[in-house]
């Protein structure tokens, strides 16, 4: 079964919302999976920071953002969904963007309605492409996944941009198209999310960002308002910018490694499989 089978069976109806945080490289992909979690979710936002140290407004190419999800499906067993920005140009362009993350391994990828360049869904300054073009680019993508199971996520980020019917109307054209899922991005409040699950009925994608009112929503609120996917997008990236920080403002001001820095060596090993690797190289290494 391949990683779009596996995520198909996870949203069958009566089965729990599908939980996914945010990854930002392989290593914290395999965390995610280490801490249990069904799915993973291959930010742009964490991409973009992680290999550029730079803001999420559209900096990274097609291939490296495929690179980045081959990457992490190799690192990790469980399905990614990841993010394929606008598609990364015209109707071709999104023929190969959805052939290569085939090729990658991922689950599912997202595509959204805005104008190049595009930016983070929590920002301002949002620009948004006629809706009957993306709708045809939605179905371009549609038509390029060929037999394969790949599901298809088409993102809106009209919510911030032109409003929320503006964003339920996007999201029924899509769905009508054929999309597998439908995601309203840019919720900062409950009522948002109340709104879009009060108005949109079938299989919907949310993204809960930290800080924000909606944040305070649990997986089980979002369930019973009938979302089958929920991302913590920035959750992993801004804990462990939080950690990193204050470790290494302790170890500036005292000159010494903070007592509590972090995981061990012992630990940061298990995580990255070396057993493994060891027991390999032990059989089969020179003698």
């Amino acid at each position: 079964m391949n990683a779009a089978d596996k995520l198909k069976a996870l949203l069958q109806p009566g089965m729990p919302i599908v939980r996914a945080p945010g990854a930002y490289d392989s290593f914290s992909a395999r965390l995610v999976e280490s801490a249990g979690f069904p799915g993973i979710y291959m930010t742009g936002f964490g991409a973009t920071s992680s290999r550029l140290g730079l803001p999420d407004i559209g900096l990274l190419t097609q291939t490296e953002m495929t690179e980045h999800a081959r990457n992490m499906v190799r690192a990790t067993t469980v399905p990614i969904i990841a993010d394929a920005d606008t598609g990364y140009g015209g109707p071709s362009n999104i023929h190969r963007t959805v052939k290569e993350y085939v090729q990658a391994g991922v689950a599912a990828i997202h595509l959204e309605d805005q104008v190049a360049p595009k930016r983070c869904g929590q920002m301002a300054g949002i620009r948004l492409m006629p809706v009957d073009e993306s709708t045809k680019r939605i179905e371009a993508a549609l038509v390029s996944r060929e037999e394969h199971s790949l599901l298809i996520i088409a993102r809106t980020d009209a919510l911030a941009a032109t409003g929320r019917e503006d964003a339920l109307d996007r999201a029924k054209r899509y769905q009508d198209a054929g999309a597998d899922l439908v995601f309203v991005d840019g919720v900062k409040t409950r009522s948002e999310v109340d709104y879009i699950a009060e108005n949109f009925a079938g299989p919907k994608v949310v993204s809960l960002v930290d800080g924000t009112d909606a944040a305070s929503l649990t997986a089980t609120d979002l369930e019973q308002r009938g979302f089958s996917v929920v991302l913590y997008a920035l959750t992993a990236l801004f804990s462990a910018a939080a950690a990193m920080q204050k470790s290494l403002a302790t170890l500036h001001d005292t000159g010494a490694i903070p007592f509590e820095a972090g995981i061990t060596y012992s630990e940061h090993s298990d995580i990255v499989g070396l057993p493994f690797h060891q027991k390999l190289d032990n059989k089969y290494g020179a003698l």
